[in-house]
């Protein structure tokens, strides 16, 4: 198979054929119609996330139809267009076995914890606890953008940050996964305020539905801009970027009770950030992680998808070749795209 390999940590990432991989006895080999370039792989490439074995192949956003089955699968077949999400459970462990896949004890994540998407062929274990099928409504280039940021946005708004109409949510980086979040919160009729430092996003995130935006570069206090904006702060923030800065303000520009959702990844230095823990005792807040999506909660996202009531393709900025996800993926911490790149030519 063609694919996108690495063998150093921040080293050249070239095409190359590879072995083609096979299915385990409960898993499946699926051929890739598209594959999202997310900013996770980029911290995969640096060397931020520990379950890499090099060489290694990068992508975990992914959608296409299965090529081969494993002898233990029951509910999938050869030819089914599936999709899955990032974080794939072993469906027996402790957490599994509460419906919790996303925090499996024994979890797998293709582009991780084995080689990924950025291939013309990519193996999933345990298939009939991990995989979704795609409607047939919904394109390839349109389910890749779900695996990550989509899911992870909308377990976030609906189930941990619980938003409901009419409550302020803000929402800080306007990424892919941010303006996931964006578009979420909005289609559940929420007030949402973008903060970002490009004017761009920032007009991009307007039109998926922010009311407001505030520009993090040129605001003399971002806070207090929300807290102005919201009348006294906003009920759901998330930091959806991942650095000591944003995750300050996110618990800071809430108003009593509130719920902050930590997205983005904190890694290197922001591993361990300063948070206004006085604040979140005298004021009661609360501070929640979101990490994925279980397969059997897609449904009624999916459902939403299919109504019309969500548009990921909005989010997609281009269409790009494998070779060319080669390139641009060392570039992704310049966030030089307002959308999301999906690869969809090997």
């Amino acid at each position: 198979m063609k694919a996108a390999l690495y063998r150093n940590f921040q080293g050249a990432i070239t095409i190359e054929i590879l072995p083609d991989p096979s299915p385990k006895d409960k898993g499946v080999v699926i051929a890739v119609e598209a594959t999202g370039l997310c900013r996770s792989d980029w911290h995969g490439w640096v060397g931020h996330d520990t379950d890499i074995t090099l060489p290694h192949v990068p992508g975990h956003e992914l959608a296409g139809t299965i090529a081969a089955v494993g002898k233990q699968v029951r509910n999938f077949k050869v030819g089914d267009r599936v999709t899955v999400p990032f974080v794939c459970g072993c469906g027996t462990c402790g957490e599994c076995n509460s419906g919790n896949h996303q925090v499996c004890d024994h979890q797998s994540q293709p582009g991780f914890t084995h080689w990924g998407s950025f291939a013309e062929y990519v193996a999933i274990d345990f298939a009939d606890t991990n995989l979704v099928k795609i409607p047939p409504e919904i394109s390839s280039v349109a389910a890749a953008t779900l695996g990550c940021r989509f899911i992870t946005s909308y377990r976030a708004i609906v189930q941990q940050g619980r938003v409901t109409g009419g409550q302020y949510v803000v929402v800080h980086g306007c990424g892919g996964v941010g303006l996931s979040a964006i578009m979420i919160a909005s289609a559940l009729g929420a007030q949402v305020i973008g903060v970002d430092i490009s004017e761009e996003t920032l007009r991009f995130a307007q039109s998926l539905g922010a009311f407001a935006t505030v520009n993090g570069a040129n605001s003399a206090d971002v806070v207090e801009e929300i807290k102005d904006l919201t009348k006294g702060g906003a009920h759901v923030s998330l930091d959806a970027l991942g650095s000591q800065e944003t995750c300050f303000n996110s618990i800071a520009n809430l108003r009593k009770r509130g719920r902050h959702i930590q997205i983005g990844l904190m890694t290197g230095d922001h591993q361990h950030p300063n948070i206004p823990m006085d604040k979140v005792l005298a004021h009661e807040l609360e501070i929640f992680g979101s990490h994925g999506m279980q397969a059997h909660k897609y449904p009624e996202m999916l459902e939403m998808i299919s109504n019309g009531k969500l548009h990921p393709e909005k989010l997609i900025e281009r269409t790009i070749s494998l070779a060319e996800a080669a390139v641009a993926l060392p570039k992704m911490n310049a966030f030089e795209h307002r959308g999301v790149l999906v690869v969809d030519s090997f």
